[in-house]
Formats: structure tokens, sequence, C-alpha cells
């Protein structure tokens, strides 16, 4: 069975202070064994910009570290 995790960022800050928190976050769960699938717009702007995202992470449960 998949279980997935999803970790939001806040775009505004994320891409205007020219930060690699990103690469930390999927560093992170990878660790963990998880598997980054990718990420889903969560909140657009008036302008049609991207003002938050969720990076998505997938894991099977039975390789889940206990």
């Amino acid at each position: 069975m998949k279980k997935y995790e999803y970790v939001s960022i806040d775009i505004d800050w994320f891409f205007g202070s020219g930060t690699i928190e990103h690469r930390e976050i999927i560093d992170r769960y990878a660790a963990d064994g998880y598997t980054y699938k990718g990420y889903i717009p969560t909140k657009i702007n008036a302008d049609g910009r991207m003002k938050t995202m969720d990076l998505i992470f997938e894991i099977d449960t039975d390789d889940i570290k206990r």
C-alpha cells in the first residue's frame, strides 16, 4: 500500500529568497525512504502566479522505517 506526505511551500518566500530549502526537504524525505513524486499548486494569485504549492512524497508502507 502507498502512503503520501504533502509539504506546503510558500512561493513568495521560496523563490524570492534564492533558498535551497526545497532540496533539503527532498533530501530529508529521501533519507526516510520516500520518493519525490512532484508538486501541486495550492494557491494562485490574481496574476496567475503560484503563491503556495505542495511537494508530494510517496512511500510503500512496507518500506516505512520503524
